[in-house]
């Protein structure tokens, strides 16, 4: 027999998990996050995501019905410079969160709102084979040929979290990911693999003072694609995740991820130095957590210092 209380507790850690990944969506999928450009180039980008659709929580209990509407407004810059010869990249994500969790716990409907700034995102990537530091006219004359590059992804807990709500929109955790990437050419068509890990700190103060950990998840990512022009291309993704079981004060969750995602990536030019970018992606397997369809809307400019 389930305690109702424990029912009703156990619902909200699960909305507490899928709401505070909001910022920090570990399933995103992301074409061309290893591609070449000369140094001194800049990214400014405004970026709206859309996730919808269920939460899938234990099968033993008497929670049914649970689903999410999440926004994510975000802004970004990435910038690309020579580190040792290298072409290297920063970027920085500080996001702002809105989210609607609603379910039945007993068959009694509950839900949930929240929305503030999440947690912010820096990245820094290095072409290991194949991407040499190049000027803009250096660039220019380069053949495209295999790169193989290397990143470290960073969420710092800088949203907006209170230890005293079962629910919020930061994690209240630093958050790492270690990932490798290997592009390939092929004419006008390009295949990029990658594969990396999330590494979760712990959150010492879930619900109070109680600690939430996390196992790591890993993620592979594959996408094959067709540019027709500089900025005007298409993708099609697929991404695979195994791992991310949690705990509580070291009880362990029935919670591991053994999930699938497939989408389509589109990237347009609009006039020079703009551009946008329309991603779709939906679950195709999807054994625990949020079973989401995403639709993701970035406008970019982009400049050179000279």
């Amino acid at each position: 027999m389930v305690c109702p209380g424990r029912t009703l507790v156990t619902l909200w850690m699960w909305l507490a998990l899928w709401c505070c990944t909001m910022p920090a969506h570990a399933q995103e999928l992301e074409p061309r996050s290893y591609s070449a450009a000369p140094i001194g180039t800049n990214f400014l980008a405004a970026t709206y995501t859309r996730l919808s659709g269920d939460v899938l929580t234990d099968p033993s209990l008497p929670i049914t019905d649970v689903s999410s509407r999440i926004n994510i407004f975000g802004a970004g810059y990435v910038h690309v410079f020579d580190l040792a010869g290298r072409t290297a990249s920063i970027g920085l994500l500080a996001p702002f969160a809105s989210g609607d969790v609603s379910g039945n716990v007993l068959d009694a409907p509950t839900a949930v709102h929240r929305a503030g700034i999440g947690d912010a995102r820096v990245r820094l990537a290095i072409n290991l084979l194949g991407g040499p530091a190049l000027t803009p006219a250096e660039f220019m004359k380069r053949a495209p040929d295999t790169m193989l590059g290397a990143s470290l992804t960073v969420v710092a807990p800088t949203g907006q979290y209170d230890a005293s709500r079962l629910v919020n929109v930061g994690t209240h955790r630093w958050a790492f990911k270690p990932e490798i990437g290997l592009s390939q050419p092929i004419g006008n068509w390009f295949s990029e693999l990658s594969a990396g890990v999330w590494l979760f700190g712990d959150n010492n103060a879930f619900l109070g003072d109680k600690r939430r950990e996390q196992s790591p998840l890993g993620v592979l990512q594959w996408h094959v694609g067709y540019q027709f022009r500089p900025a005007l291309w298409v993708a099609a993704d697929a991404g695979f995740y195994s791992g991310g079981r949690t705990s509580i004060n070291g009880i362990p969750n029935a919670d591991r991820q053994q999930n699938s995602r497939y989408g389509v990536t589109l990237s347009v030019p609009i006039v020079p130095g703009w551009s946008a970018k329309l991603a779709a992606s939906k679950g195709l397997i999807t054994r625990a957590a949020g079973d989401y369809t995403a639709i993701t809307l970035t406008l970019q400019y982009q400049w050179i210092n000279h």
